[in-house]
């Protein structure tokens, strides 16, 4: 027979531990996706709440009352929001990519329900996300965001999340600059091709003014951007790894940021 024994000390430190992974794994890549089961990501968060609780020392919480532990345990939900968070913001930059890519070929009106985050996205964006998230589960991303988040412990133990904003307003704006250049770089070769196919149709409109371009363009643009989209899937892995680089320092910007 099977006898466990804890203290309401434990249960406590125990919970403000599942508070955490649980609102991480709620919004972090690959593990918030929508059709990822609800059942799962409770079993997930209290499976890995259960390992860090084993492996962590368990200091004393410094509080009198109800409303000293519900302010650790609000503390401790913050934390894993923000976490995950870092590491989300950078999944965005493949629906920039795709809205970029369709408005150039003429596809901005075809948008789509992306079933995974349950927004509205371009066909382009759905495309590029969806291979991104495959390249993600190839290269063992979502086992490295589990063992940083369990290291994040090291940094920042339990009630120890000290929040400078300064420093997160910080790391926003770096990532705005990165976002926009990353977007432009998995689009570029779309981007650039649509931009010679213009000069070349106002040429074409200038020799011969009786043809109607713009019915020419449109079909033209989509035939092109397509066959240009296939070409480009070779340089897909390229532009993951820009985007978990990314992501890397993301989470360590916002952690350090959190110490």
């Amino acid at each position: 027979m099977l006898e466990y024994a804890f203290t309401y000390a434990d249960l406590e430190y125990f919970l403000l531990i599942l508070v955490r992974v649980s609102c991480f794994i709620y919004i972090a890549p690959f593990f918030s996706m929508s059709n990822t089961p609800r059942r799962i990501r409770v079993a997930l968060s209290v499976f890995i709440a259960i390992l860090l609780y084993q492996a962590m020392p368990h200091d004393p919480l410094a509080y009198n009352t109800i409303l000293g532990y519900f302010m650790i345990v609000m503390k401790e939900a913050l934390t894993g929001l923000l976490i995950g968070f870092s590491a989300n913001l950078c999944g965005t930059v493949v629906s920039f990519a795709g809205h970029i890519a369709d408005m150039e070929m003429g596809l901005s009106m075809a948008s789509l329900m992306d079933p995974a985050t349950k927004e509205t996205s371009t066909i382009s964006g759905i495309y590029y996300n969806y291979m991104v998230l495959l390249m993600l589960m190839i290269s063992g991303m979502h086992r490295y965001l589990i063992k940083a988040f369990a290291e994040t412990y090291i940094l920042i133990p339990v009630n120890g999340a000290i929040f400078d904003s300064e420093a997160l307003l910080r790391s926003m704006t770096e990532f705005m600059a990165n976002y926009i250049i990353i977007g432009f770089r998995i689009c570029l070769p779309i981007f650039a091709v649509m931009i010679i196919l213009n000069a070349v149709l106002g040429i074409l409109a200038k020799v011969s003014p009786q043809l109607n371009m713009f019915a020419v363009g449109i079909q033209m643009k989509v035939l092109v951007g397509l066959s240009i989209l296939f070409l480009s899937t070779a340089m897909l892995p390229g532009a993951a790894n820009f985007i978990y680089t990314q992501m890397k320092h993301m989470v360590a910007t916002f952690v350090e940021a959190m110490m």
